[in-house]
């Protein structure tokens, strides 16, 4: 019997290929997408992209996408209680294991499996120790699109925001930078590809500044 999973899902490259590897695989039935809002502003922290556009990639995919809201400046306390929650929602609806697009961070997958683990469900990790370098090669050759919403402007100039993900990106990349922004150098939204029923239609919108953390606004 196949396990029932879930995404965490952040819109962008790593839990899309992370989904796109357990739908090659043929191992699991694909319950869903659950994601994170910030409700005072109606986007996926980190990323900022909007729920709108979301909800859009999620229709594209033909996945309900579950919704995890939480306050801006979020407590860790109540960030866990609505984790909890989500979790629990999930087991009752019959999911057994939850997929992640962590590649190498060890500390995060140890955090990740221990928070589902708590709730009697599995990790699943489908890019876990592969290389960065060959991974976004296999995105881009399979004909993903994604997009830069996100810099880290310590890591990255401001010429990698708003920029699509493409083989001139990563010439481009200084030696420093992890080709799938691992380390945290840019956050992406994915709009196309192989597993996307149309592609997800947007436009630029304006750039702002967040301290270190430059943004891209999709709309």
């Amino acid at each position: 019997m196949k396990d029932r999973i879930a995404i965490s899902w952040s819109g962008g490259k790593d839990s899309c290929f992370a989904l796109y590897k357990v739908l090659q695989s043929g191992n699991y039935i694909v319950d869903s997408l659950f994601t994170t809002i910030v409700e005072e502003d109606h986007r996926i922290s980190s990323h900022g992209v909007k729920e709108s556009l979301l909800e859009k990639q999620a229709d594209s995919l033909g996945l309900p996408l579950r919704k995890m809201y939480v306050p801006r400046e979020c407590p860790n306390h109540v960030y866990q209680e609505k984790m909890a929650s989500m979790l629990e929602s999930l087991k009752k609806d019959g999911v057994t294991s939850v997929v992640f697009g962590d590649i190498f961070l060890e500390d995060i997958k140890e955090y990740r499996e221990h928070t589902v683990n708590k709730h009697g469900l599995k990790g699943v990790f489908p890019l876990w120790n592969e290389d960065t370098e060959e991974i976004i090669k296999e995105f881009i050759s399979l004909g993903f699109q994604t997009i830069t919403t996100c810099i880290d402007s310590e890591k990255l100039g401001s010429e990698f925001l708003g920029r699509l993900l493409d083989w001139d990106f990563l010439k481009a990349l200084p030696p420093t930078a992890d080709p799938c922004g691992e380390n945290g150098e840019f956050h992406t939204f994915c709009f196309a590809g192989p597993i996307f029923k149309t592609n997800v239609e947007f436009t630029i919108g304006s750039k702002l500044e967040n301290g270190r953390f430059h943004y891209c606004d999709l709309i």
